[in-house]
């Protein structure tokens, strides 16, 4: 990993926590899904679950930390993982192929934290996650209407990073 890799995830890392603070007002809407995913994209599966350790533990240092943050860190992981497998299997990935990911992202993000929080209702899982759906609903508008802000500023600057890379290697 070179400089300029871990300076723009440094970047990405402060815009995710920074938006996350300031959107922290409205329930499950904040960048950090967006920005894992369009970094995972890009430079790759690592860089995605890299920049998920950072965002989470940064954010939640203001946020509030608990048992949760292992498995924020585990969910925000899978997708970075995830969407990074999708950046290094297609070469040219169409807009609505982000955005179905984004939708996507923000209901398996829910779901992976209802796994781990549904004991504290003694209701049962299926309660549970019915109970938050409405949330992950939320969070998976919020990531589009992010992504759709995001995508096209920020994949410009990893067109540039991907040239100069591809230039000096």
């Amino acid at each position: 990993m070179n400089i300029y890799k871990i300076t723009l995830l440094a970047l990405l890392a402060a815009l995710a926590v920074v938006g996350r603070i300031l959107l922290s007002v409205i329930p499950n809407v904040q960048p950090v899904t967006s920005v894992i995913i369009i970094s995972g994209i890009f430079l790759g599966p690592v860089a995605g679950m890299i920049l998920s350790i950072l965002i989470t533990f940064l954010s939640n240092m203001i946020l509030g930390t608990g048992i949760w943050t292992i498995w924020q860190i585990i969910s925000w992981g899978l997708i970075g993982i995830i969407s990074g497998v999708i950046g290094k299997t297609m070469k040219k990935i169409p807009f609505y192929v982000v955005l179905i990911l984004a939708i996507f992202s923000g209901y398996l993000y829910g779901f992976i934290i209802s796994l781990t929080n549904y004991q504290i209702t003694g209701q049962g899982f299926l309660v549970y996650y019915l109970a938050g759906l409405p949330f992950d609903t939320y969070h998976a508008i919020g990531n589009t209407v992010i992504m759709v802000l995001l995508y096209p500023t920020i994949s410009f600057i990893f067109q540039i990073y991907i040239q100069k890379h591809m230039n000096t290697n």
